[in-house]
Formats: C-alpha cells, structure tokens, sequence
C-alpha cells in the first residue's frame, strides 16, 4: 500500500468491481474521461478480473484510491508508460462524488507522482484534460503540472467541440514543490 495524507493507493481487487462498474456507467463522473460509451458488467468484470490477476509492473500501473477509513473512492494509472523515455501518461478518476472538492483528488495525484519519481524512476508524467474541466486543472496546477500543449477542438461531447490540454510535470518540478525523499 502506498500512503498518502488522506488516501492510500492499493492494488485494484475484484471486490472492487461493483464501484467501478457503477462509476463508469455514470455520466457525471465520467464526463470529462475518454468512456464514451457504457460499459456492460461483463466487461468491467472481465477488465477488473484481468488487472486483479497481474502483478503491478512498469508498463502496467493501476491502483485503487481509498480513504485512510478504507472506503475506496477512485482510480489512478498510467497509460503510455515508456521506459526508455522515462516517462507515462496519467489517468484518474475519483468516482464517489461524496469525495469531489475535498482534497482526496490532490493527494491521490501527490501520491501516485510520487511514487512515479521516487520508485518508478520517470523523469515525466503527462495527462490530457478537457479545457472546460476547471476542477481537475486546478486540481492538476496545484500539483504543479504545467498546461505544454492546447489542442483545438480535439473532443466531441455533449453536441459539440471542446479543447482538450496536455499538461506536464517533470521530476524536479515535483521536487521542487513537493520535496522528495532521502
């Protein structure tokens, strides 16, 4: 387990599947992710099933967030890792709303770069982000991800097109706001 000061990250379990199910069939939560489309329970269980099965390796990094209470309340990850590069692109989803607004995003972000530095040995995260999601660029800004790229119109959704960001950290960056350990 990997701590933070209001979650821990945990390998993701099969008893997890019935949040993650739920979250991912709801539109709110995810309204800025790429799920497009709904999920039936057979896949989420067959994905869920497959993640359990594996041990967490360099290209294949996927924890569950849960509070210090154990209440599990969200997902972390990377995607695009790239060891020569050093190098992953992120993705997170705090799926129980009950959670939004109230620091657990942070420190679930704060945690997992972290770990990227300091275990993984990255020398840079990235992540994309719709433009209209103020929440999460704040969320990201505060951990100090840096807005690199704008990208026109890139998303369809909801009717119409939306810009998206790719925002960067690199190693001392982090270092630098966040400190790093001996």
């Amino acid at each position: 387990m990997i701590e933070g000061k209001l979650v821990n990250l945990r390998a993701q379990e099969v008893t997890d599947l019935d949040r993650l199910y739920a979250w991912i069939n709801d539109r709110e939560v995810t309204r800025f992710l790429s799920m497009r489309y709904q999920v039936s329970y057979a896949a989420e269980e067959a994905w869920v099933r497959d993640r359990a099965s594996r041990a967490i390796a360099f290209g294949d990094v996927h924890f569950a967030i849960e509070t210090k209470g154990g209440v599990h309340i969200g997902a972390i990850s990377f995607h695009q890792a790239s060891p020569e590069d050093r190098r992953a692109r992120l993705g997170v989803m705090i799926g129980d709303k009950a959670y939004w607004s109230k620091g657990y995003g942070t420190d679930a972000m704060v945690t997992f770069l972290r770990f990227a530095f300091e275990e993984m040995n990255l020398h840079r995260v990235d992540l994309t982000v719709d433009a209209e999601n103020e929440r999460a660029i704040a969320c990201y800004r505060k951990c100090g991800f840096v807005e690199e790229v704008r990208l026109r119109r890139a998303r369809y959704g909801r009717g119409r097109y939306g810009d998206q960001l790719i925002m960067g950290i690199l190693r001392d960056e982090f270092s630098a706001l966040w400190g790093m350990g001996a």
